[in-house]
């Protein structure tokens, strides 16, 4: 029922977007336009969309400004973009995790992350790495899951809160693997890190460039990568797929703007994230950041867009998921 309502809401907002006047997005942008990203400054995230930003900026000839707007597992930012004017200058710069999130809690939280946005372009994608304690009795995945199966329930992990990407893309391995361990949720990933650092937890999730010094210096084992391939980062680290047949959980950042924005300023605004994917110098900083530029237009985040739906709301139904206070 739910991937059904998601894929026609999906085309309708697509298709009442379609049917608008080209002369509406003529002179666009005439204007700064607001990228707004729902976390605090100095995270991965933000750094991932200060980069799309500078080229994007010159790509419109006018200033894209990246505007943090932290708090509710990035609701606050979500409702303030879903209400702005549909007209393409005032954007949210969203992460799988704050969607998961809003598809968990959409009547809670006050917004619809399918019917209330427009897709305009998936920036770039980057794996998550599986890192456990180094005092786990397992050297790689395959003895981890093995130690698992043999001690149900006896381990546990952190994430970053309950209904996050994390939390999903761990308890996709969990059902895959046919393993039990506990949930210990945390408010963000610092939390959980210094808890697996300290022995207090075992097994987390988290961004591949901030757990390179920790791998590096023996700190945490890496097991696994959570993308189908290897991180050009971590190139000696296996996907979690070699050892779990089908897993597969990206992360990824796209651009939204407000439902019955123009498809024209959709796809102008397609075009300037197109343009920062391709700059070599762009290209490299999303690389030093860990990720992979993408650059898709509209109509491609739309199917991708649909095909995560699809995974997040398989893997609630199939565990339960449900957001605090629920």
């Amino acid at each position: 029922m739910f991937k059904r309502y998601a894929r026609c809401a999906a085309a309708l907002a697509l298709a009442a977007v379609a049917q608008l006047p080209a002369h509406a997005a003529e002179a666009f942008p005439t204007r700064p336009v607001r990228l707004i990203v729902p976390f605090s400054p100095g995270g991965g995230i933000d750094q991932l969309a200060r980069i799309a930003a500078v080229k994007m900026s010159e790509d419109l000839k006018q200033q894209v400004v990246v505007e943090n707007m932290a708090g509710a597992g990035g609701a606050i930012a979500a409702k303030t973009v879903a209400n702005a004017a549909p007209d393409g200058y005032t954007l949210i710069f969203n992460s799988s995790s704050a969607v998961a999130t809003g598809l968990l809690g959409k009547e809670r939280l006050g917004f619809d992350p399918v019917k209330d946005f427009a897709p305009v372009s998936l920036v770039a994608q980057f794996p998550l790495v599986m890192v456990i304690n180094p005092k786990v009795p397992a050297q790689d995945m395959k003895e981890f899951v093995a130690l698992l199966k043999k001690n149900p329930d006896k381990y546990n992990y952190g994430s970053s809160g309950n209904g996050t990407a994390i939390h999903l893309a761990s308890e996709l391995f969990k059902t895959l693997a046919g393993v039990n361990m506990q949930h210990v949720p945390y408010k963000g990933t610092s939390a959980a890190l210094q808890d697996l650092l300290g022995g207090r937890i075992h097994m987390m999730l988290d961004g591949v460039p901030p757990q390179i010094g920790n791998i590096q210096e023996g700190r945490v084992r890496a097991l696994g990568v959570t993308t189908t391939e290897r991180s050009a980062m971590l190139p000696n680290v296996p996907t979690v797929a070699e050892t779990v047949p089908d897993y597969a959980f990206p992360f990824w950042v796209a651009i939204y703007a407000p439902a019955s924005t123009p498809r024209p300023v959709l796809d102008r605004l397609a075009a300037a994230v197109a343009a920062a994917a391709k700059d070599p110098q762009s290209r490299q900083r999303f690389k030093d950041a860990g990720a992979d530029a993408v650059g898709s237009s509209p109509a491609e985040l739309a199917t991708f867009w649909q095909q995560q739906i699809e995974l997040y709301s398989n893997i609630v139904r199939d565990t339960g998921i449900k957001l605090d206070g629920e």
